[in-house]
C-alpha cells in the first residue's frame, strides 16, 4: 500500500513553512468526530497539536453523573473517536511523517540564513 496524493481523508489546509495544518475526516463523514492537526517546528523541536471539538449529548448520558463530575472535578469527561479505513490511516501516518520532516527542515534552513 502506498500513500496517495491527494490523500483520502486528509486535507492540508495551511502551510506556512514551519507550521502545517491538516483536517482529518472520519470515515462516517460527520464533522462531529473529525479533527484538526497542527505540526509546528519550534525552538526546541517539533510539536504536533491535535484539536477535537467535542459535544455533550445530554439526552444520551446520565445527567446526574455529569453534574456530579462537574461539581467534584470541575469538568465533564467526554470521549471522542475517529474511525479511519486502512488507506486513510496509512495516509494519516505518511502525512504526519512528511510534515514533521518538512517543518524540521524548514526550521533548520531558516536558522542557517
Amino acid at each position: 500500500m502506498e500513500a496517495q496524493e491527494p490523500a483520502t481523508g486528509i486535507l492540508k489546509h495551511g502551510d506556512f513553512g514551519d507550521v502545517k495544518f491538516y483536517y482529518i475526516q472520519c470515515t462516517c463523514g460527520s464533522e462531529d468526530c473529525s479533527h484538526d492537526i497542527e505540526v509546528e517546528a519550534g525552538e526546541v523541536g517539533v510539536s504536533v497539536y491535535i484539536y477535537v471539538t467535542q459535544h455533550t449529548k445530554w439526552w444520551e448520558a446520565n445527567r446526574w453523573k455529569q453534574i456530579w463530575q462537574i461539581l467534584t472535578k470541575g469538568y465533564a469527561e467526554i470521549k471522542s473517536t475517529i474511525v479511519m479505513d486502512q488507506q486513510t490511516a496509512f495516509n494519516y501516518a505518511n502525512a504526519l511523517t512528511s510534515a514533521v520532516e518538512d517543518v524540521k527542515q524548514f526550521r533548520n534552513d531558516s536558522k542557517r540564513r
